[in-house]
């Protein structure tokens, strides 16, 4: 069995996978990092209006109608170092 090490992101690192020209979406939530970039909810990095790619939104999941389950359908790519 190989195991392959997460990938760490910066912040900076992130806001580059912002969904937007064919790059992935990804977002984080509590140091996970997550690809939402097949996710009909989330068209060219943007979630309904509400939320863009490529940010943590460890402080915006309080505002959603949803918890953060929704995160638990989609792949985590790595985590967010501080």
């Amino acid at each position: 069995m190989i195991l392959t090490e997460e990938k760490k992101f910066t912040l900076e690192e992130l806001s580059t996978f912002n969904g937007k020209n064919g790059t992935p979406a990804y977002v984080a939530f509590k140091g996970k990092v997550y690809d939402v970039s097949d996710s009909s909810f989330w068209l060219d990095g943007d979630h309904l209006g509400a939320h863009e790619a490529g940010k943590d939104l460890t402080d915006e999941i309080d505002l959603a109608p949803h918890g953060s389950e929704n995160l638990d359908r989609v792949k985590v790519v790595g985590t967010l170092s501080q």
